[in-house]
């Protein structure tokens, strides 16, 4: 069984910068993709980034290309968002959670992911 603890979150300013942490226990494998989500109230849980645990390739959504950035840590099953130049629309719960396979369209689903964390909020103000 695989856990997810995501921290990190908090209240920043538009224009600033946080960087979420997500750690996750249990049967791993290197097969593994590690993504971020996030809920906004009302919302779909909405596809951010994702990382394959083998090589590093990383997927991200077109709303934070170029602003936000995921990366890893393997010997700490640790994987990390680092978001800058934050906007009020950023602003949601965030969550971790694994899947497998390759990077596609697929992995932006957030129903193939599980190991699901509780979530760190992140709050933007204008």
């Amino acid at each position: 069984q695989v856990e997810s603890v995501e921290s990190g979150g908090g209240l920043v300013q538009t224009g600033g910068s946080l960087r979420l942490s997500c750690a996750i226990s249990g049967r791993t494998f290197a097969t593994y993709i590690t993504g971020w989500f996030r809920q906004a109230p009302g919302k779909e849980r909405e596809f951010v980034a994702a990382v394959t645990w083998a090589g590093g390739n990383t997927l991200y959504a077109d709303s934070v290309k170029g602003r936000f950035t995921i990366s890893k840590d393997n010997s700490k099953n640790t994987f990390y968002l680092q978001m800058n130049d934050l906007k009020p629309e950023d602003t949601a719960v965030y969550y971790c959670g694994v899947t497998t396979g390759r990077l596609s369209v697929a992995t932006k689903v957030y129903k193939a992911y599980f190991g699901w964390g509780q979530g760190t909020q992140v709050t933007v103000s204008s």
